[in-house]
């Protein structure tokens, strides 16, 4: 029950935790009844939306056919615990395929994995989540997404998770209101609109398109302020749970929730989110 407690703490109405290890293959050790308790008292505390986040050992795209099972496998078994407590989602990483796989093959082998885990959900969605780019990236751009979708059979329960920092990082200018504009007219544009559910909001500690995954706190990194004043006003992103995953402890997650609540113009945690507006809360990684 810790995650309850630790939200409470930085002021916080939304989480985003680990169902197991990681860094490990192992699954998710706790009993899908644990996890109901768990989901129910989540529930009862008067808190919102809470997503899992699968392992970073899952990779849905990557070339060696038993890696890619283990990832499913893992990814599967994640899932299951959402279901058991009632969380809004499990986040999955789009993958990577290395250097020597054709584009066209990764997205096969990624879209198809995708769909064998999306089969194991019920009420959950599996967020896949856009990446940095890169070599070997299969999917760091909302077109990119919609390729992955597609192949995917437009799986009912795939929906997309955007991280400011990964976009940025991508080539999307993010640190001012044209170029807010245009990232999602974008997803608009691709017929994503009801895709995007869940929003990871960090700075970058690098330029745009850098191709570098490095969080930083809110307002101190190259996306700035007004980037993130002009992020939260979207009305795509006011209708999405916002999860920041910026570094720290305790106190930096309580300022970072601060900043977001400041810029998107709410109140306090608790009664003041709606579903037109971001929920927030610290994320489990830097």
């Amino acid at each position: 029950m810790g995650a309850i407690d630790s939200a409470k703490a930085c002021g916080a109405d939304a989480a985003q935790i680990w169902g197991s290890n990681p860094r490990a293959w192992a699954p998710p050790s706790v009993a899908l009844s644990v996890g109901r308790e768990f989901g129910q008292a989540w529930r009862d505390a008067g808190l919102g939306p809470l997503v899992l986040h699968a392992p970073y050992m899952v990779n849905v795209a990557s070339p060696n056919m038993d890696f890619r099972r283990r990832s499913v496998d893992l990814a599967r078994a994640t899932v299951a615990l959402a279901e058991a407590i009632g969380a809004l989602g499990v986040v999955v990483h789009a993958g990577s395929a290395g250097g020597s796989t054709e584009r066209a093959k990764a997205l096969e082998v990624a879209g198809l994995s995708l769909a064998t885990i999306a089969d194991s959900a019920e009420s959950t969605s599996v967020f896949v989540e856009l990446t940095a780019g890169g070599a070997g990236s299969v999917a760091s751009t909302f077109h990119h997404f919609r390729e992955l979708l597609d192949t995917a059979g437009e799986h009912r329960q795939l929906a997309l998770c955007a991280d400011t920092c990964h976009l940025f990082a991508g080539g999307y200018a993010l640190d001012v209101p044209d170029g807010v504009r245009a990232c999602f007219d974008e997803v608009r544009g691709l017929r994503l609109s009801r895709r995007l559910r869940l929003i990871h909001a960090n700075d970058s500690k690098f330029p745009m398109g850098a191709h570098r995954d490095s969080h930083t706190h809110i307002g101190e990194g190259h996306i700035g302020e007004k980037g993130f004043r002009a992020i939260l006003a979207h009305p795509l992103v006011r209708r999405c749970a916002v999860i920041c995953e910026t570094p720290g402890r305790l106190e930096d997650h309580a300022r970072n929730i601060a900043t977001v609540r400041r810029l998107a113009g709410l109140g306090g945690p608790g009664g003041s989110t709606t579903k037109a507006q971001p929920s927030v809360a610290p994320g489990p990684k830097a």
